[in-house]
């Protein structure tokens, strides 16, 4: 499986990225080590959407707290930069594709990154993976 991850980005030409205590939804607990992760500069914090792929290096899952009933998971992870979009793909390319049912792939990055718009790491489907592919 491969993953996405909607973050702060400030250097999207950087060579290794650390994400510490990311959200996750959608099976993205499940990233370990050695996964592809596609990574997408968020706009809520001035970024523009997709930007690199990489490896996963090393991912750790974060302690939930006691005192806190009802907890998303969240994951720290680095990750080494492999390659660096050729192509735009943020919001403003997915935000017509609303009929969840369809089954393409951009519709499930819309899904899963917009309909809620906070920042996240994400299972994506092999689909979305090779869709994603053609962005490099």
């Amino acid at each position: 499986m491969a993953f996405a991850i909607k973050a702060e980005i400030a250097d999207p030409q950087a060579e290794h990225f650390a994400f510490t205590a990311q959200k996750t939804m959608y099976g993205g607990k499940n990233i370990a080590a050695g996964d592809t992760i596609f990574l997408f500069a968020s706009e809520n914090e001035g970024g523009h959407g997709l930007v690199a792929r990489g490896i996963v290096l090393s991912a750790e899952a974060v302690a939930k707290q006691a005192d806190i009933e009802r907890q998303t998971p969240r994951v720290s992870i680095s990750v080494r930069r492999t390659a660096l979009a050729r192509r735009p793909l943020g919001r403003s390319e997915l935000r017509h594709l609303t009929d969840w049912q369809d089954g393409r792939p951009g519709t499930e990055l819309n899904f899963k990154f917009y309909r809620q718009a906070t920042n996240k790491i994400v299972g994506i489907t092999d689909g979305a993976a090779a869709f994603l592919k053609g962005f490099f």
